[in-house]
């Protein structure tokens, strides 16, 4: 997709195209559907490192944006046409202070529908897994807000074969990074979400933004 302005967002430009999305982030005027509009005329090799060049007011402010702007569902995570067990990478960056580069792998388990899953399994890729632990989860619907809830109190049953073993999120360090966190997902675009953490029940302010990658 070629812009008006000459940007080509399939062949490069992201750095134009990241500073138009920062500023439709903060911009009150600019709705949801014009960062969905820029987000899906990224090739999809793209789309990762522009979202993940977003800093945390920008994530923040993104996910107050895209409030009630559309419902996001498992389907969406883990699209119909993937087949059971088989792994499907979010690449993300999260607002932490440190090992803000990560990813959530995801998966529908053998025996759910593919078209209307009520869960998924998943964990978190990233570089102190040998320490945190995978911070393994069960992703669901909140059909009531249109939303995605990702929960660490609840582990799966089953994992491909590929992923670590399954771990408790409530002892050792694990229970300081994960335990009692639950993560709510928003929709952003066809591929992208924000996401918000808290934990028992209170919101964190710490938030991440994803990118599935087909």
């Amino acid at each position: 997709m070629v812009r008006a302005d000459g940007v080509d967002l399939e062949q490069g430009g992201e750095g134009e195209a990241f500073e138009e999305l920062v500023a439709k982030i903060s911009d009150p005027a600019e709705r949801p559907e014009a960062l969905a509009r820029l987000l899906d005329a990224l090739a999809d090799a793209a789309r990762p490192r522009v979202v993940r060049r977003l800093g945390p007011s920008a994530q923040r402010a993104l996910y107050e944006k895209v409030a009630g702007f559309a419902s996001v569902q498992l389907v969406d995570l883990v699209t119909p046409d993937r087949g059971d067990l088989e792994e499907v990478r979010h690449l993300g960056r999260n607002t932490l202070p440190a090992f803000r580069i990560f990813e959530k792998r995801l998966c529908r388990l053998p025996g759910v529908p593919a078209d209307r899953p009520g869960t998924l399994a998943g964990y978190n890729h990233q570089a102190m897994s040998v320490v945190t632990g995978p911070g393994y989860f069960v992703a669901r619907d909140d059909p009531d807000r249109g939303e995605v809830l990702i929960d660490y109190g609840e582990l799966p049953e089953a994992r491909p074969p590929a992923w670590p073993p399954i771990q408790s999120n409530e002892r050792g360090l694990a229970r300081f990074v994960y335990g009692f966190m639950i993560d709510r997902l928003r929709r952003v675009s066809e591929h992208v979400t924000i996401g918000s953490a808290a934990r028992k029940g209170r919101e964190m302010g710490s938030y991440f933004v994803l990118a599935r990658v087909d």
